[in-house]
This record gives structure tokens, sequence and C-alpha cells, in this order.
């Protein structure tokens, strides 16, 4: 790929003892937010970016930790010298979310009141809980308005909500495969997700690190659902097809088609690294999130507080989040005649298309963000 990747990097983490009211009417009494830096900030501190994760995602977005030289950020591909995000002009921030399972205070991390797992305890966060702990982060670094805040999936849904809460502190947003509030499909995938969880015997209510056990069954049947989701029906026929692992029937239940090997390997490596807590609210902040709720659904009239030039993109073969969801946000955003560019790109990687590092898709990327100004 072109460009260089930034190299060894290392975490930071931030605590900060200001509470935090939650849309849920919970109340985080401190916490921290473990991220990470790539580039130098300029003496303007005018070229931050905010690079928001998916779902499954965290911090770790670019680079590879010293002592780990095969944990290659999730997003590496388009971050470093010479790439679309490039480290010589940008100072970019990746950042855990709140409720996280890779440092940031969460349900495996310690309540301070009980000196136990927050577990179940936790309690639930939406996406603009993440917004404003992020806004927290932005002062703390001395960054008065991020340059661009971007992501796709789940990390999208964040700059969009960025682009409303705080206007006067993102001059610039990307929004990758992404929607302006879930459909009803995808509500269900959640849901059932969430129940192969909540169903685990393991589960134990959500307090099973008390139990010295994880859900792991409920999780690992959660993430193969959801990776089924994030693919083309198109790719899979090309990578699996029918295929059959050992060349002929087996007439048992055990792993046949070379499609079952692969969801299987992709759930039991999913539960061997992430928190099913975590899992749970992440899809619930997914199903929560509806920015032109307040609004009475109108989202021309949300989009209308905004004033980010944008960046719209989606991909033909992502099902999850199809273009046509991308389009009702450009749709609001041209009714108030914001500066709104969109691109609909042809990848067969389906929703997972956004993660790639494909010539023309990064191009795009590359070519507006060399027209904003810093």
């Amino acid at each position: 790929m072109p460009g260089q990747s930034v190299g060894v990097v290392h975490s930071q983490r931030a605590h900060f003892a200001q509470p935090l009211a939650l849309r849920s009417g919970g109340v985080l009494p401190a916490y921290d937010l473990v991220y990470e830096t790539y580039g130098a900030l300029n003496a303007a501190k005018s070229n931050a970016i905010l690079v928001c994760h998916a779902l499954s995602g965290h911090h770790h977005v670019a680079g590879h930790y010293a002592d780990q030289p095969g944990n290659i950020g999730w997003w590496d591909n388009l971050i470093g010298p010479g790439r679309p995000l490039d480290t010589d002009r940008y100072f970019i921030v990746g950042v855990n979310n709140l409720g996280g399972c890779h440092g940031s205070t969460g349900p495996s991390t310690l309540n301070p009141a009980s000196g136990k797992p927050w577990g179940a305890d936790f309690p639930l966060v939406a996406v603009v809980d993440w917004v404003h702990a992020q806004a927290r982060l932005a002062d703390l670094l001395g960054i008065d308005a991020w340059a661009v805040v971007m992501g796709g999936s789940l990390g999208g849904m964040q700059a969009l909500r960025w682009s409303v809460t705080y206007p006067e502190r993102i001059r610039n947003a990307i929004v990758i495969a992404a929607a302006p509030k879930l459909s009803a499909q995808n509500i269900a995938f959640n849901d059932v997700a969430r129940q192969a969880i909540l169903t685990d015997p393991d589960f134990h209510g959500g307090h099973y690190y008390e139990h010295h056990t994880r859900p792991t069954r409920g999780l690992r049947l959660a993430r193969m659902l959801g990776h089924i989701t994030y693919l083309s029906d198109d790719q899979m026929g090309e990578k699996f097809g029918r295929e059959l692992k050992n060349g002929s029937f087996t007439f048992d239940f055990d792993v046949e088609f070379e499609v079952e090997s692969y969801l299987r390997y992709q759930g039991d490596k999913f539960a061997g690294i992430f928190d099913a807590n975590t899992y749970l609210l992440m899809t619930k902040a997914l199903d929560y999130f509806d920015p032109a709720r307040m609004d009475d659904g109108d989202l021309t009239a949300t989009m209308a507080r905004s004033t980010a030039n944008f960046l719209i993109a989606s991909f033909t073969t992502d099902w999850r989040f199809t273009p046509a969801r991308s389009k009702e946000i450009v749709a609001a955003l041209l009714a108030n005649g914001r500066n709104v560019s969109y691109a609909e790109i042809d990848l067969n990687f389906g929703h997972d298309s956004f993660l790639m590092a494909d010539a023309h898709y990064h191009g795009v990327i590359d070519a507006w963000l060399r027209n904003i100004t810093l």
C-alpha cells in the first residue's frame, strides 16, 4: 500500500475526575479514557483529526506496539506519512470509548464504590455520551476544534453526532458506511446477538467476572451472526462457495463447509479478546442512535444545527448500511445548503469495505482531505 506506517506507537491514559451525566440518567463519578496519537499538533492546534471506532474497535488505530509487532492498528492502511491521513500534516487521535474493554472505563474495570468489576452495574451509554467524553479529551489536549471528525459504521455515527452537538468544535466530518439511525432489521440483528449472550449459562446476569468465567459461547454466536451481516453475499460466494472442508459430506453437525469453518474461527477469535458486557453496551448504543429524535424525526431540522463540511461515503455491497441510508444524510445536509460531497464506492466487501485498503476508496478520502483548510 502507498505511504508508510506510523511504526511503533504507545497508548496513553487520561483520568477525568469530573462526573459525567449520561443520557440514560446514570452518572459516572469519574472515568479513564485510553487513547493514542499519531503525528504532531501544529502551533495553531488546527490540524487535529479524531478517528472514532466502530462497534468492536478501540483506540489502537494505527502502527504497532514495540512488544507486539503483529498487533497492527485496525485502520493502519489509512494512516501514516504519505497516506490519506498523512501524519506529516495531521495530528490524529484514536480513543477507546466509555464502556469499552481496551482500557477505558467499562464493565470489566473496577467500580470504586464496590471494589469489584462494574459488570451489569455499568450504566448504559449512548453515542452522545461518547461525544461529551471525547470533547473533554479534546480540552485536555488543547484542541478547541477538530479539523476533522471521522469514522466508519458506528464511528461515522459519532462524527454525525459531533456535528450537531458541538458544531463550533468540528470544521469537517467524514461519515463512512453509516446511517442516521438503525432500521428495524438492524435492531433485530442486534437483539438476537444480545440474546445469545444473555442466555449463556456463564453470563450470570452480567457479573461473570466474580464467577471466574465468561459467556464465551454466547459471545461467539453473537460475533458469528454479526460477521455474516458485515460481508456481502457475492464475497461469501467467491471466497467460500459451497466448498467442503474435507471434500465430502460427513453427515453430522460438525464443520463441513468452509464458510462454517471461517465463521467459527472468527467467533472463537473474537470471544477470546472481547468483553461480552461491552458488546451488549455497544449494540445498545447503536440501537439508540437517532439524533433526529430531538426534532420529532426531522433529520433536516437536526442537520441544520451543523456547520461542518461533509464527506459521506457508502459502498454498493453494504446491505447492513445501504447507500440509501447515506443518501438520507446527504439530502438533509443539502436541504440546509451545507457543503457536502458524496461517494458511492463499488467494493465487494460488504459493510467491511470501510476497513479495506482500496486505491479508489482511499483516493476519495485523500482528495477530499487535501481540499480542507487547516
